[in-house]
Formats: structure tokens, sequence, C-alpha cells
């Protein structure tokens, strides 16, 4: 696990040359990325999603793009499609911008649901059809989505099914007084995030080292009283009275894919319940619907999770 261990320390070394502080959302996207899942970015204008997504995939050398997505956003604008040549009469593919290592889509809620569906195979099975043909996409795929939590006029929520296919949805903060200091300072001293290769990020792995620390990630040992804990936790989000919609058996796989990624992460080759408590909100906040009287209530989606995951057994 050293190898998994010094990496992860490089990459957030790099990291940090563009984006201060935010330890905990740098973590939470390093796991997802071991696990080789999706990211829901979560978080009000301003907070540096774009920014981070876009300096890990500078020090993974993974080619990145990004999606402005927005209201008049067609699927094959997202996907690509087949274009007459006429000098050859012949249809040629026209790949769009999802072909690519690491998909950045921004207001991923701007966008009519038509256009949101056309990530859904690629979230899924990491291939694309167009016209009744399949084509697979580079490896490794991940998608990091934003979302502005205070806006709702121009917005077409998420639907479950989409939602679903994240592995984890991640609440963006305001940074420490401290943190924001900085960043005031480095703007100061000539940083601008629109030149991110100033900052000077060195890459630190690439696609095929990736590979190697995710094998490591998947041999964690796991023994059967942890998936035992892990399905008490999914099982109890759809027999618990706040709760409308409880968690699917994906959230299951996703609480222990970014379980055995932290062990990884933390140097060791076995899982324990502090790893699938740890990510536990952001693999479950998006998968569970509360009763309607419960929302009303003001009380939160975190909030009923807490008390759920806090009451279960865990196992010794």
């Amino acid at each position: 696990m050293s190898n998994v261990i010094e990496t992860a320390e490089r990459l957030r070394a790099e990291v940090g040359k563009a984006i201060v502080g935010q330890t905990g959302l740098i973590n939470q996207v390093l796991v997802a990325i071991l696990a080789n899942g999706h990211v829901l970015l979560e978080g009000v204008p301003g907070v540096a999603k774009t920014l981070l997504v876009r300096s890990i995939a500078q020090a993974l050398d993974l080619q990145y793009t990004r999606i402005q997505f927005t209201p008049d956003l067609m699927p094959s604008d997202v996907i690509g499609t087949n274009v007459f040549d006429p000098r050859t009469v012949e249809f040629k593919l026209r790949k769009g911008p999802i072909f690519t290592n690491v998909l950045l889509a921004d207001e991923i809620n701007r966008t009519p649901p038509k256009t949101q569906a056309a990530l859904l195979e690629a979230m899924e099975e990491r291939q694309s059809s167009i016209d009744g043909e399949r084509h697979p996409l580079p490896d490794p795929f991940l998608v990091f989505a934003t979302q502005n939590p205070i806006e709702f006029e121009g917005t077409y929520p998420l639907p479950e099914a989409q939602q679903d296919r994240f592995l984890m949805k991640v609440l963006v903060p305001y940074p420490a007084p401290e943190a924001e200091r900085e960043v005031l300072k480095r703007f100061h001293e000539g940083f601008r995030s629109q030149n991110l290769s100033a900052a000077g990020i060195q890459v630190v792995a690439n696609a095929d080292q990736l590979k190697e620390m995710r094998g490591q990630a998947d041999a964690v040992a796991v023994e059967p009283k942890i998936l035992d804990y892990i399905l008490s936790i999914i099982t109890a989000t759809r027999d618990h009275h706040e709760i409308q919609i409880g968690a699917s058996p994906r959230a299951g796989l996703a609480l222990l894919a970014c379980g055995k990624a932290t062990a990884a992460l933390k140097g060791r080759d076995f899982l324990i319940p502090d790893d699938v408590k740890e990510f536990a909100l952001p693999v479950l906040r998006h998968r569970v619907m509360l009763r309607a009287d419960v929302d009303t209530q003001g009380i939160t989606v975190d909030e009923v999770l807490l008390d759920l995951i806090n009451s279960r057994e865990i196992p010794r």
C-alpha cells in the first residue's frame, strides 16, 4: 500500500498549489477516483469546484473536458453524432466531448432531463451508443458534475436514476478564514485560476499507475461481519420511518468500494467499520428520499442518516 499512500500525498501536494485548504473535499475526491466512481459536487459558485477537477486531471496526466450545461444543450452535443461527408458519400462519426478521461459537467441541473440522460449509459457502462452503434469510452472515465444548491429557477432537478449513478455526492463548503486569506494573498501575488499552468502542477501518476493503485484498493480484505455491517446500514434506510425511498443495492456496492479505497489510502490491506462510516453520508445522501412531512419540518437528509448510522451496532 506504500505506493498508494506516496502517490496520494504527492497528489495532494500538487493540487495544493492551486487549491488552498479543503483537505476533506480533496480526500473525498481521491477516494472516488481510487474507487473508479463519479462525483456530484454541490456548492455555491466560487468555491473552486472547477479548479479542483482541472488540477486533479493535470496532476494525473488525464485528458480533461468541460461541458457547460445549458437549457438548449442537446444529447448529440454531449455524445456526438454521425455526420454526412459529401466528399466520400459516407457518414463519419463526430465524437462528442464525452470521449475523454475526466469530464466536468458544469451546472448539470441547468439542462433538460433528455440531455441529462445522455450521460446515463456512459456513467454506468463506460460506453456510448450513437445511432445504435456502441463506442467504448477512454479508460479511465470519470464524471464530475457540479450544481448550485440555492438556485432553482431555470433548473431541472436530477432524477433519481441519474443521481444513483454518482458514487458520492460531496458538499463543497466555504474555505476556512485562514485558507481564504491565503487565496487573497495568492491572487495579490499574481495567481489566476484561468492560467492553471502557472501554478506549476507536476504529473504524479498516469493512467496505468492509477489502474495499478485501483488494483491495490480492490485487493483490500473484507471480513463477513463488515459486509453484514454495510448491509445493515443499507437495509435500515428502507425501513426508517422518516425515509420514503431507501438506498438501492448499488448504494451498498458504492459504500464497500469507498471503504476499501479509504483503507488503501490509509495504508491498510483490510477494511474496518470506521472506513465504512466515514463515507456513509456522501454515498447515501443523494440516494434516499425523506418523507414529505419530514422534509417540511426542516430536517435534513444528513441528520436522518447520521442518527440511523449511529444506531447500527458496530462489529468488533
